[in-house]
């Protein structure tokens, strides 16, 4: 069976450095993107400069009738999606709650909590047994912040990325008996563009003396623990939740 893979938010950090391993170990990708047009279509350059097979789609996921269009493309364009990897998220800048917006609320629960859920589930009307599919793996991208709550920071992410968690250890068990296997890796402090969207572009560096390993990690590193996740050296990990934060 051809393994065919959808990275939402796959344009840079770690959906980028995903979908370029996952490449090199098989899959044909679609890289998902909401307006980086031009690094999505790099990604897409050097799968295809290495052999591989690679499609971008623009699509807001946290939009229902975009994220239906996309998985009718990746149906129409790669074939019947093997595995998903729900990395489309946001941080805001530092704020108390009690300096935040319910404007700021609906928008970091509509793209890293809905737009996780609307993926996962068309990727299970895709996968399921019960929908006559042949099974696959959904990895979703949480953040260990839902473990410290990111307190004077953005306890709105914290909180969302918490609900990913539940949801993944829900949905695991859901369908756990369809051939479909859903975990989450959550990284902890990773040097990606990230930071600088919540206005703090030196914020991994700068905290780097709070964690063990004395650094931020990279976005490959959490990239390798998704593509053993989506591998079948995992496959007995479901509802599972992989911490990759340098020991914080």
């Amino acid at each position: 069976m051809d393994k065919v893979l959808l990275v939402t938010g796959g344009g840079r950090g770690i959906g980028a450095a995903t979908a370029l391993l996952a490449a090199q170990r098989g899959y044909a990708v679609a890289v998902n993107y909401t307006s980086k047009s031009l690094a999505a279509d790099e990604v897409v350059r050097q799968i295809r400069t290495d052999g591989g097979t690679a499609m971008a789609v623009r699509a807001d996921v946290a939009v229902e009738a975009q994220v239906l269009a996309l998985f009718e493309q990746v149906d129409a364009k790669l074939g019947r999606l093997t595995a998903l990897v729900n990395n489309a998220g946001v941080v805001d800048t530092a704020q108390r709650v009690d300096e935040q917006s319910l404007a700021r609320w609906r928008r970091m629960f509509e793209i890293n909590v809905f737009g996780t859920m609307l993926c996962a589930r068309e990727a299970v009307r895709r996968m399921s047994t019960r929908h006559g599919g042949m099974g696959g793996v959904i990895v979703n991208v949480g953040s260990v912040a839902s473990v410290h709550g990111a307190a004077g920071q953005y306890v709105d992410y914290a909180a969302a990325k918490g609900a990913v968690d539940v949801f993944t250890l829900g949905l695991a068990r859901e369908v756990a008996t369809e051939g479909i296997r859903v975990n989450a890796v959550r990284p902890g402090i990773v040097d990606t563009e990230i930071h600088a969207s919540g206005g703090q572009p030196g914020r991994a560096q700068r905290l780097a003396p709070q964690i063990p390993m004395q650094r931020p990690g990279t976005a490959q590193e959490v990239a390798n623990a998704i593509a053993w996740l989506l591998s079948d050296e995992a496959s007995y990990a479901t509802g599972s939740i992989l911490d990759v934060t340098g020991g914080r």
